[in-house]
């Protein structure tokens, strides 16, 4: 290969990554082309050789390779390939002024050339000719791990790299590494600790300074408060010293680490003279060498951030005071403990905010701390190091302009220029001192703060800040200070730090900020903070009107990739020329931000020899440094601060590089192609050219337009180094790079163009005092909104530009294109930007703007018209500005057509074809959408201004707009009359309706509005009437709506129909965009879910219902509330309340509420539900109408566990009627019996925790007429009564031997008693007197078929049927299989309320047993289980009724009621239970036999209980239905604990003497008591098994004859129901006889002669305590069917055994 000098003519080859390379810039200079293989990736250029990364990650290097030993002569013609990187694939390469470096794909760094340094980072070398892998190893963590690197820069004896965490690595030598050391050269790479943790995008090295561009701390770092130690080396900040009449604060501290200089912007002040700084102008900052220490300091110094501050007279720039010592002034006295740094500057910032109340520690500012340093035992040691290295040299660099340590300041201040800025003299050093600042000023300021706050206009609330002369940009200014005292940072906090919060919380609606606009008082002392006054702080704190920032700070998800436009640059190293920035000449040791560029949206940096650029994202570039040649294309003073490079208007640059003296730009002109500038020497070409010539040569005063490039191509990239310069070109392949090029140039000028807008119209109409007064409330409030999407819609149009640049100069891949990927973020910020300039021109705010424009830009607003493009001349201003915000929509068709472009350098049927094309419709649609939202807006607006009447004020609304209106009369209202007015207006979110009488037309006496999301509208046929008619109904009206012809009605009719679809769809005003893919329906929904507030409805006047709607009607779930505080949630149907509800009522004089959970009907409580009182009562049970009906419990008493008590039974219309139990717990009695209007009426049972036991006639809520009272030593008394307890008129008294009395009573029960009458004794012979007065208890008490109606009925209403017994089994099914499947549909939805069992429960019962003919066996037992299910399950009718049978028995008989006296009734309640029961189970099964009827075909066996081969002549229980077989299986466990004690309590005598008896004969052994029973002989075991082992019987034997006979009967215990213990019964007779039989080894029949004793004999030793309670159940509810047959024989046969027992005779 050999360079080949080429013309560089478009050949249409179509070839890519082309380089180029030339030197200067005049006319006669060719570029040449380097010829390579494959195509360039990226160049870098050294001081006299160049590096290059092609295709395939191969490396070639050309130029004066010196350190390459094998070549003949060091400089190569030709590139040549490094070899030693052939295994490798590049991503990456660099080129220093004599070494050279890349980075592989997996992150490796290789190096060569010069290494005398350690620039190589290899130790022992001098020259490294080869590349050669350098270990980036970060020593912190263990075990040391390699850093992954992205790319590395060099310089001259240092290179830099980044690593993929974007953190700073170094080596080489010199202070441009910017490490804390002295000891060069630093050969093993090294962390830049103060830029660590920071987000570094990209380095760059000069000769022998480094820069890099961060990503601005607050996008990172939350804000920290502020502290009172320094960063750095934790020394206090301040001290403060009381003298006798005042406090000396000393800010004296100042940092050993780090060297920061104030610097300021503008020109006048860089040209810094006293004169100037007299007329508050201010000047760059510098040392003030002390006297006592020879230590440079810099000047205290104040800054007022530009949030609460603004005057057109202060610079703009910080004004900082720097006063030669001369003047006659008050002194700030300083104290110099610590001050130990030869050059040291921070800054303080007294933060005055207003967020809160600050606590008396006082406020903390922004920041972080860093040191890198662990001990106070390093930072001695660096400072003594340092001292001989750089001192000298730094104190030789400052001019000495103040020889005192003492500061004195100028009385002439610029804050009396404006009275608006707060908190002036008494902070600053210019009107008093410092260190009278807390004690004389300390109330002033507060007042003065808060008046000033009083007095700012809406462009201090909004937050902005504008420039004198409108010169800057608003993020410049807002960002001028940065105070950015982020984390390891040696600056403070920035206002954008509250913008990016504040952004943040303003996307939350309704929340107004309390943290923008604070009052900063920024004093530029020293390092960190100081503390001011909490009282002065407090006196500020007011609550703040809300603000929107100029700089949107907060960036959301989706563009979190994209690049990032808060920025900052940071500069370390030598600063002789001035190439760091920071205004002066001193070399910085560590990295430290350049002030001037925060907020400049710094991209990129570039670094020369000794000069340095910085690229913004608005396409500008700033330059500082040596300018001996023109290389900074200005020619700005001084030049170590930047500057903006002197381009022509339109010039945009997008990439730059920087040689040893020149600069190269690549710029968007107005060409397609990109051009070329330059700036700096002109290169000679003569080759004998001495060193002196070249210092004297030609050189630009500007940069200059190189003529060639039109010739190149397209260029994508440029670099420059020593005096050479390269471009990387393509030609254009099928347009595809012309298209790319052309979607990038249009992002970047749309860019610029949003930035002009917002500096040159925003920033100056913003400044303007009387804006927000001039504006109102409300538009002010537009004006913000708009503002504000507009810099969102700003930032993202930044971001992509910056995006697309850098996918130029990168891969050519459009799958990485943001605006395909993230379309839908660009569509929204468009869609929400049009709305708020759509709400802003409804409101008539551009209107309102028009006085402020004039004011600020003079009559012709010729800034408006040349910002609005706008090509119709003599626009009035009003509609000027409306097409300039709205030019934004133009760029949307501008994606469009450049994305439709790229899609057809595609294969149709590609992928990426597609992709485009897609993308390319949803931005034109959009457009599309957007131009129709406008025309809405403008027509909206249009009609607001001819609207008549003062209805204007009430219906404007900013996000209304008009569809259609029917001023035309085309539509009116049916049936109106002769002389009313009817005009409809149909706008996107309601319907309004306006009326009025003919005479006044214009009046509207009244209007309606009828929001859409509650309206329904449908077409009336016109065949009957022809008319042409809508009905329309709203939830509380219907009308009709006339329409003049067919096509006005369809009109209508279409645009209702949409409008109400946009509002349900929840979009508003924004329509459906076309993007989103929502199918737009023709009808919106009959059933929808919207909003609405009653104004007529006299039920729900004013309440608010949410949820479903169908027709007008809330239909389905929702949310009704009341203004009272009333609530209910549930379902409706037809408007009402219908189905489960859940019904709020505070009650405010109990601070508490009311609260129902149930069932409704027809809008009123209706079916079962619970209803909690605030008076603490809780009733649950049954409803009707609003009251309570039916059957239900009501527990009284705050605590439910400890209820005074309860009333369990059945009420009518809210008051107890009918049977119930009252449980008065306090008094510790029970009411059994029957009510009338919350009284007892009626027959009743009383019993007392006493035994006290009455029953008989109640009236009144007493005890009247006639009864019977037992006591518990069954005294009685039967007769007359008048009150509780009293006795009164005729009765007989029982005493407990039978004596008793006979005659008149009165007195209370357990008084004394007044009688008169005959006193009886019996005689031992009177038995039939006796007889007559046996008492029949239970004759008095309710009847068992009276008690609990209510339940039953209740059970028959939901199966359907008005009244027992009557209604269709058909129906009743049918109830129940709706019923299970409604509970089954809950159980899905919320599946936690039911167990696993229950639901299997439920789905075995959705099989109904249905049968043919008569009932058969095996149908019975179908039945019978399903039963036992039904009742098992509660969401089953007959479960329900179990359940609620149980829990009112329980009721009844536990407690109190566990009187012996209500055996009887308990008994016989489970009867009727189960008759009545038995009575709905042949309603269901209408083919089941009734009571004792006998099953169809018997089978062959007797069915249950048959004893082996023995058939006893009786009905077999098998095959005769019976209640109490089928029932009482379900029912008796349940109930079976009351019943049982009420058992225990009666037969307690009579089990006390069997007991005793069972325990005195089980004293003795098997065979004496088998003996003593009469067993005969050959009946006694001979032979016992025990576990196991046969045992003969001995006479001591004890418990082991007939043991397993003993152990079944024990069962009976463990039973339930009759029949289960009769069973238990016979097995025991099984067990005997086969025991028996085993003994005589031979047939036999028993005859009771013989079975009984050895039945006695088992009863005894299976000692069951309770057996006369067993005994007494068994008989009371066996089965009548079995009383003969044989399970009654043996029932016999054990109740004998019993009475035996008890009267046996131990002889």
């Amino acid at each position: 290969m050999e360079m080949q000098i080429s013309s560089g003519e478009e050949d249409g080859s179509g070839e890519r990554g082309l380089l180029h390379t030339w030197r200067g810039y005049s006319y006669s200079t060719t570029p040449e082309r380097v010829l390579l293989s494959r195509p360039v990736l990226q160049a870098a250029l050294g001081a006299r050789h160049g590096v290059l990364l092609v295709e395939g990650g191969q490396v070639y290097s050309f130029g004066e390779l010196p350190w390459k030993q094998n070549q003949t002569s060091s400089v190569v013609t030709e590139p040549v390939l490094e070899a030693v990187l052939s295994e490798q694939h590049v991503v990456f390469v660099a080129a220093g002024s004599a070494h050279s470096g890349v980075v592989t794909e997996d992150g490796g760094v290789h190096m060569w050339g010069e290494n005398a340094h350690g620039q190589c980072g290899l130790l022992g070398l001098s020259v490294i000719p080869n590349p050669t892998p350098v270990g980036v190893l970060d020593s912190e963590s263990t075990p040391p791990q390699t850093v992954k690197i992205l790319e590395v820069a060099c310089g001259d004896q240092h290179t830099l790299a980044l690593s993929a965490k974007h953190e700073v690595w170094a080596w080489g030598s010199g202070c441009q590494l910017g490490l804390n050391t002295s000891t060069f050269p630093v050969w093993k790479p090294q962390k830049v600790e103060p830029l660590a943790g920071r987000h570094v995008l990209q380095v760059a090295c000069g000769a022998a300074h480094s820069l890099a561009v961060v990503r601005s701390s607050e996008a990172l770092v939350p804000r920290k408060p502020p502290q009172d130690k320094c960063g750095q080396c934790h020394q206090l900040l301040y001290t403060m010293t009381d003298k006798e009449d005042h406090v000396i604060i000393s800010d004296g501290h100042h940092c050993p680490l780090g060297v920061e200089l104030d610097c300021s912007e503008t020109k006048s002040a860089l040209e810094g003279s006293p004169e100037q700084v007299k007329q508050g102008k201010s000047s760059p900052s510098e040392p003030v060498p002390s006297v006592s220490t020879q230590i440079p300091r810099s000047p205290t110094s104040i800054t007022i951030p530009e949030s609460t501050l603004l005057s057109d007279s202060t610079p703009a720039s910080e004004p900082q005071i720097q006063v030669p010592a001369s003047s006659q002034e008050p002194t700030i006295e300083v104290s110099t403990e610590h001050e130990t740094s030869p050059v040291a500057n921070g800054e303080v910032c007294v933060e005055a905010s207003e967020s809160c109340t600050l606590e008396p520690d006082g406020c903390r500012a922004t920041g972080g701390k860093y040191s890198p340093f662990p001990d106070e035992q390093a930072v001695k040691a660096y400072l003594k190091r340092l001292s001989d290295h750089a001192l000298a040299e730094h104190v030789a660099k400052a001019p000495s302009t103040l020889h005192s340590a003492q500061l004195s300041s100028d009385p002439a201040d610029p804050f009396t220029s404006d009275p608006l800025i707060p908190v002036a003299q008494s902070v600053t050093p210019m009107g008093s001192a410092l260190n009278n600042l807390v004690v004389s000023c300390a109330s002033a300021v507060g007042e003065r703060v808060v008046s000033t706050y009083e007095a700012l206009s809406l462009r201090k609330v909004i937050g902005y800040w504008a420039p004198g002369e409108g010169r800057e940009r608003v993020e410049e200014r807002l960002r001028l200070e940065e105070p950015m005292q982020g984390k390891k940072s040696s600056s403070l906090g920035d206002i954008r730090e509250e913008e990016a919060e504040l952004s943040r919380r303003l996307s939350l609606p309704g929340l107004l900020s309390q943290d923008n606009a604070a009052f900063e008082v920024t004093v530029w002392a020293s390092y960190t903070t100081s503390e001011v006054s909490p009282r002065l702080l407090r006196r500020t704190s007011r609550p703040r009107a809300r603000a929107i920032p100029l700089t949107p700070g907060g960036i959301p998800e989706a563009d979190a990739h994209l690049p990032s436009l808060q920025t900052e640059v940071w500069s370390w190293g030598r600063g002789q020329e001035g190439q760091l920035g920071h205004g002066d000449l001193l070399p910085r040791l560590q990295p430290v931000c350049v002030k001037s560029l925060n907020g400049k949206e710094v991209l990129r940096v570039a670094a020369g020899a000794h000069h340095s650029l910085a690229l913004t994202a608005q396409s500008q570039v700033f330059s500082w440094g040596c300018n001996t040649s023109g290389q900074l294309g200005h020619m700005e003073l001084p030049t170590s601060f930047p500057h903006l490079a002197k381009l022509s208007d339109g010039i945009r640059v997008w990439d730059i590089g920087a040689g040893q003296q020149h600069t190269l730009l690549l710029a968007d002109g107005d060409c397609m192609q990109p051009i070329l500038y330059y700036s700096g020497q002109q290169v000679k070409e003569v080759a004998e050219q001495t060193e002196e010539e070249e210092q004297t040569g030609e050189y630009t005063q500007q940069p200059v337009l190189l003529p060639f490039c039109m010739n190149l191509g397209y260029v994508s990239s440029v670099c420059a180094g020593g005096q050479t310069c390269a471009a990387l070109t393509d030609r254009n392949v099928m347009g595809f790079i012309a298209s790319l090029h052309e979607l990038a140039a249009a992002e970047r000028k749309y860019y610029c163009k949003l930035s002009n807008i917002k500096s040159l119209l925003l920033q100056p109409l913003l400044k303007l005092d009387s804006l927000s007064s001039g504006l109102g409330q409300s538009t002010a409030g537009l004006l913000q909104n708009m503002i504000g999407r507009l810099s969102r819609l700003s930032q993202l149009t930044g971001q992509n530009s910056a995006s697309l640049t850098s996918f130029l100069r990168r891969s050519r891949d459009i799958r990485g294109l943001v605006i395909l990927d993230d379309a839908h973020l660009f569509l929204d910020t468009y869609s929400e930007y049009c709305s708020a300039v759509g709400d802003l021109l409804v409101m008539g705010g551009f209107q309102a703007l028009v006085k402020p424009c004039h004011d600020v830009f003079g009559k012709g607003a010729e800034v408006v018209q040349r910002l609005s493009e706008c090509s119709e001349e003599g626009l009035p201003l009003a509609d000027v500005l409306p097409h300039l915000f709205y030019l934004p929509i133009k760029h949307l068709h501008e994606y469009g057509r450049l994305l439709l472009k790229l899609a057809t350098c595609y294969e149709v049927s590609s992928v990426d074809y597609q992709k485009l094309q897609d993308a390319c419709s949803k931005y034109e649609s959009m457009a599309l959408h957007l131009k129709k939202r406008r025309k809405e807006a403008e027509c909206t607006l249009h009609f607001w201004k001819s609207f008549p009447g003062k209805m204007t004020d009430s219906l404007r609304k900013p996000s209304r707009r008009l569809i259609c209106e029917s001023s035309n009369k085309a539509m009116t209202l049916q049936n109106a009359g002769r002389f009313s007015v009817n005009w409809f207006m149909l706008f996107n979110d309601a319907l309004v309706h306006a009326q009025g009488m003919v005479p006044y037309k214009s009046l509207f006496s009244t209007h309606h509005i009828f929001p859409l999301a509650t309206l329904w509208v449908e077409p009336i046929s016109e065949e009957n009437t022809g008319l042409y008619c809508l009905k329309v109904t709203s939830p509380e009206e219907t009308f009709t709506l006339l329409a003049s012809s067919p096509a006005e009605k369809a009109k209508w009719f279409r645009s209702i129909n949409q409008a109400v679809e946009q509002a349900l769809s929840g979009l508003g005003h924004d329509g459906i965009p076309p993007s989103t893919g929502v199918a737009q329906r023709a009808d919106p929904p009959i059933s929808r879910t919207a909003s609405y507030t009653f104004y007529k409805d006299s039920r729900l006047k004013e309440a608010t219902y949410e949820g479903r709607w169908v027709s007008g009607k809330p239909h389905g779930r929702g949310v009704v509330k009341w203004l009272d505080g009333r609530m209910y949630t549930g379902a409706f149907k037809n408007g009402l309340e219908d189905g489960f509800g859940d019904y709020v009522v505070p009650n405010k004089n109990l601070n508490s509420c009311d609260h129902y959970q149930g069932q409704w009907k027809d809008g009123k409580m209706h079916g079962f539900g619970t209803f909690r009182y605030t008076s603490g009562e809780v009733y649950e049970g049954s409803f009707q109408d609003n009251m309570r009906h039916g059957h239900g419990m009501l527990r009284s008493g705050k605590l439910n566990s400890t209820s005074p008590s309860v009333f369990i039974g059945q009420w009518q219309y809210d008051k107890k009627s009918g049977y119930g139990v009252f449980d008065d717990i306090t008094r510790g009695e029970k009411y059994m019996g029957m009510w009338l209007d919350d009284q007892r009426q009626g027959n009743g049972v009383v019993v007392t925790q006493f035994g006290l036991y009455y029953e008989g006639a109640f009236s009144n809520n007493k005890m009247m007429g006639t009864g019977v009272l037992l006591s518990e030593d069954d005294t009685t008394f039967e007769g007359e009564f008048s009150e509780d307890w009293t006795l009164n008129g005729k009765g007989m008294l029982t005493m407990p031997n039978g004596d008793y009395i006979e005659g008149s009573f009165s007195g209370v029960w357990g008084t004394g008693l007044k009688m008169s009458g005959s006193y009886y004794k019996p005689s031992l012979y009177d038995s039939d007197k006796e007889k007559a007065h046996a008492l029949k208890l239970g004759r008095l008490a309710v009847h068992s078929e009276e008690k609990w109606k209510a339940v039953f009925v209740e059970c028959w209403n939901r199966l359907g049927c008005d009244c027992p017994g009557q209604g269709q089994t058909t129906t009743a099914w049918d109830n129940i299989a709706v019923e299970l499947t409604a509970n089954l549909r809950q159980q899905r939805d919320s599946p936690e309320l039911l167990s696993r069992s229950h639901h299997k429960t439920l789905e075995s019962l959705e099989c109904i047993p249905h049968h043919v003919g008569p009932v058969t066996l095996e149908v019975y037992h179908t039945i019978r289980r399903y039963l036992v299910k039904a009742c098992d399950t509660p969401l089953h009718p007959l479960g329900r009724l179990v359940e609620t049978l149980v829990s009112v028995y329980r009721m009844t008989y536990v407690g109190v009621g566990a009187n012996r006296r209500l055996l009887p009734q308990a008994v016989n309640e489970i009867k009727s239970y189960l008759s009545r029961i038995f009575q709905l189970v042949r309603f269901l099964f209408p083919d089941l036999p009734e009571e004792g009827g006998s099953l169809a075909d018997p089978p062959k066996e007797t069915g249950i209980s048959d004893p082996a081969g023995k058939q006893l002549e009786s009905p077999k229980p098998g095959c005769v239905v019976s209640s109490s077989a089928l029932l009482l299986p379900v029912l008796l466990p349940r109930l079976y604990p009351p019943l049982f004690t009420l058992y225990a309590l009666e037969k307690e005598k009579e089990d006390d003497v069997y007991w005793e008896c069972v325990l005195r004969l089980n004293k003795q052994p098997d065979l004496a008591l088998l003996a003593f029973l009469g067993v005969q002989q050959k009946f006694w075991p001979v032979t016992v098994t025990v576990h196991g082992e046969k045992q003969q019987v001995l006479s001591s034997t004890k418990d082991a004859c007939f043991a397993s006979a003993v152990e079944t009967l024990q069962q009976i215990s463990t039973t339930f129901t009759p029949s289960d213990k009769l069973q238990v019964i016979q097995l025991t007779f099984e067990e005997i006889t086969q025991q028996v039989l085993t003994l005589l080894k031979q047939d036999f029949l028993w005859s009771m002669d013989d079975l009984f004793p050895v039945f006695l004999f088992v009863v005894l030793r299976a000692r069951i305590r309770n057996l006369g309670s067993e005994v007494s159940l068994i008989e009371d509810l066996m089965d009548p069917c079995v009383q003969h047959g044989e399970h009654g024989i043996m029932f016999t046969t054990l109740k004998a055994c019993y009475y035996q027992i008890q009267h046996e005779k131990v002889t």
